[in-house]
């Protein structure tokens, strides 16, 4: 059965301050028992802290995150660099998925260096599976840029083909697609799911002061810029389908995650996400 859980990225900032053991605490207290490790540094400490909330709260580490090569500014490690302490990392927190959250930003350049990824990326997997641990992959919506007609998912999903999947439906939204049919269409090569929703927010005063000011450039910036991610059940994503799809294809964790709170806070995001969730008929999903 898939497990909702928890996208750890949009709670870094509650990880640095008070700690993974009392952070993954609130979370359970919301009701979530599953966190996806992200952009959260994975020292002795840290790590010591995520086991503690394994025994003593029963959370399960869904996937553990890593770049493929160093990348600048993130708190990630890379998979070149770091893989032994990224398996024995795995292995101490009974992980056995490891996902890629991005596209390198030097591989959004060509397509030539997005297959170059590629490769390197199917080679990981291979040396991971070794471990018994698997690859996955992170979409936004870059990747449905089309290359001869084809969207770049499907070509990163052709040529690396012992990495998995992680869907994330908003960036699939956002790029155009639906997410009940994309999940459809991967199938079996998802192994978690990113449940966030995608929400179109009120224009603000400002961009009628500055049509009142008659610059009209501005006010289009901020016609353009109100699609917002939003606590899973606030926007207009249908997650009465999206879940049971998700399991249907076999989705082993569905991950609530909110790149923006827009002034509230992670946790007060998430127990919307959860209520929202619960009042849809997942409860024991959690």
């Amino acid at each position: 059965m898939a497990r909702i859980g928890v996208q750890a990225m949009m709670l870094k900032n509650d990880f640095a301050e008070a700690g993974p053991f009392e952070t993954l605490r609130r979370v359970s207290e919301i009701g979530y028992h599953a966190v996806e490790v992200s952009q959260i540094p994975m020292t002795p400490e840290n790590v010591a802290e995520l086991g503690r909330a394994r025994t003593e709260l029963g959370m399960e580490i869904a996937a553990l995150s890593a770049a493929l090569t160093a990348a600048p500014g993130s708190p990630n490690e890379s998979l070149t660099n770091d893989f032994d302490k990224i398996v024995d990392d795995a292995k101490t927190l009974d992980s056995s998925m490891i996902r890629i959250g991005m596209l390198p930003f030097d591989a959004m350049a060509s397509l030539e260096k997005v297959l170059e990824f590629c490769d390197a990326s199917n080679e990981m997997a291979a040396r991971l599976a070794e471990h018994g641990i698997g690859l996955y992959y992170h979409n936004h919506h870059i990747e449905f840029a089309k290359y001869d007609g084809r969207y770049l998912l499907d070509i990163i999903a052709d040529r690396a083909p012992l990495m998995g999947l992680e869907v994330d439906v908003h960036w699939v939204q956002r790029g155009g697609l639906d997410p009940v049919t994309t999940l459809r269409k991967y199938g079996e090569r998802v192994a978690m799911v990113h449940l966030k929703d995608y929400r179109i927010g009120q224009l603000p005063a400002q961009a009628f002061e500055a049509l009142a000011a008659g610059d009209f450039p501005a006010f289009m910036t901020a016609f353009t810029g109100v699609v917002q991610f939003a606590e899973v059940g606030e926007g207009n994503l249908d997650f009465a389908s999206i879940v049971p799809v998700s399991q249907e294809i076999g989705a082993k964790y569905l991950l609530v995650e909110q790149d923006d709170q827009y002034g509230r806070s992670p946790l007060e995001c998430l127990k919307t996400s959860h209520d929202n969730l619960v009042a849809l008929g997942f409860a024991d999903l959690f």
